[in-house]
Formats: structure tokens, sequence, C-alpha cells
């Protein structure tokens, strides 16, 4: 079973002829309308008796249908149909090619992957919160997202944005309290040459990995730092504006981050097995 997002990457699934193609390879389709709930369509599917579950879309959709194959331990396809494609680089697909993704059901091979989890919900790529948490609930954030993410770094410092006082553990014991930004992974980002720079180079390696950056204090310039840990925990007063996977979410705290080794089952293409 396919699940097809028309919309995400400005139609790039369709542009692709992702559906059409699936229907000849014998993959049965289902194309998510606006305003029909992706979990909802995933729940009918498995139902329904599907054996594996693809999904052609953006980050967040993957995440939910990502979600039903681990809680039913079904394969999981990756078609990489929108705008960044994060994940699907990772795992070595070739954004430029969505429908050759689609030999994954027929040709596929099987690997086993991370994923993380916080506070009970699964995402594939990452956790902000903080400055970047409150950007991607801006109306503009999807259309322009580094703009949104400076202006909302600009209202913050300014005191137009109040972020609830996050606090936190690093790996030595040291208190980052009321960090500007905080990032969990499922598996850790890491510096690396191009094409790869940004990305992470193994998405089974059993950790998340976690970026802080504090603000200025005491006249002493922002400072950052990074770690990586099975589980952490994130303290706060209030409810935290976050973006899981690129999606607005409001979080009770305390907000529990753990790695779940091996939690998926991913097919890929042949070709793309030995990448990622």
């Amino acid at each position: 079973m396919l699940f097809v997002n028309p919309r995400s990457g400005d139609g790039k699934a369709e542009r692709a002829a992702v559906a059409e193609r699936a229907r000849e390879l014998g993959i049965e389709v289902v194309l998510l309308d606006p305003g029909q709930s992706p979990a909802a369509a995933v729940r009918e599917a498995v139902e329904a008796g599907a054996d594996a579950l693809g999904v052609a879309g953006g980050d967040g959709s993957l995440a939910v249908v990502a979600s039903a194959a681990v809680e039913h331990g079904l394969p999981f396809v990756c078609v990489p149909a929108g705008t960044r494609n994060h994940f699907a680089r990772d795992l070595g697909l070739d954004p430029h090619d969505p429908a050759g993704a689609l030999d994954a059901f027929a040709d596929g091979v099987e690997r086993r992957i991370d994923v993380g989890d916080v506070s009970g919900r699964l995402f594939l790529n990452n956790v902000s919160l903080g400055i970047y948490g409150e950007a991607v609930r801006q109306a503009g954030y999807r259309d322009a997202r580094l703009r949104t993410l400076l202006d909302t770094a600009d209202e913050v410092l300014r005191g137009g944005v109040e972020i609830p006082e996050l606090r936190l553990l690093d790996r030595r014991g040291r208190e980052h309290r009321g960090p500007d930004v905080v990032l969990v992974s499922n598996n850790p980002y890491a510096p690396a040459a191009p094409p790869r720079a940004g990305g992470r180079p193994a998405l089974d390696g059993g950790v998340l990995g976690v970026i802080v950056l504090d603000p200025p204090s005491g006249g002493r310039p922002a400072g950052g730092r990074s770690w990586s840990a099975e589980s952490v925990e994130v303290e706060a007063p209030s409810v935290v504006h976050a973006g899981i996977d690129g999606e607005a979410a409001d979080l009770e705290p305390p907000l529990r981050f753990a790695i779940r080794p091996g939690a998926l089952r991913v097919r890929v293409p042949a070709r793309a097995a030995g990448r990622g």
C-alpha cells in the first residue's frame, strides 16, 4: 500500500507520475486529500491486510506511516516526494528519482533502522525546541523557512515572543538552562564533505544526537554543545512548542526522549542498499 501526498514538494509526486507507476507495479495507492487524516487512512489499510506500507510525501507524512509500520511490524518504503527529503537522503535514496524508489516494493533490500521517541511520539529525523520550535508554528514557515526562522529569532531576542525556559543536563552533568535552541535527532548529525554535509552517517547507531545552543550570558558570546545519548529529558514550566520532523506540535513537560534501536523495517531498492 502506497500513500501519496500530492501537495508535498509542490506536487513532486504528480510530476513524477508516482501513483501511475505504482499501480503499474501492482501496488495499491491511496491519494491523501486535504483535511484527510493520514493516520486514519493508514489504520484502515492495516486493518484491510496491507503487508507493506509506503509513503510519497514530506517528512511529516513519512513519520505517520512509519509509526504504523513500527506498531504492526510491517516493512516501510520511503518515496522521496517532499521538498528537502532529509530522511530519504540519509537512507541513500535519490531525491531526483521518486518513482525509482518504488522498486523497493518488489526488489527491495530490508534494513533495520532506529527511530526516535519523544514522550511516546515517533520521529524519524529530529525534534526542535526553542526558537526553531516557535518558527515552525508561523504561517509562512513552509514557504520561507530561513526568513521565518530569522524573524522568529529576532522577535525572541527583542522580547516579542516568550519561550518557556528549557532545562536539561548534558552528558557531563552540566545543566543548560534557557537555551535558545535544543535539537534532538534520531542518530547524530555530523559534518562531512559534500554532498553529505549536515546528514547523518548512520541510522542504526542506537543513540540520539543532542545539540544545544545557549544564549549569550555575562558578556560571553553564545555557545553550543553537542553529544550523543540513549535518552535525554527536557524540563520546562509550561507547554513546549516543538517541531517534530518539521511539523508543529505542543508537548507537555517533562519531555522524555529515547532511541528505539532497530525498531523500523525499511526496504530500499537494491541499488541503494549500500548507501546511507
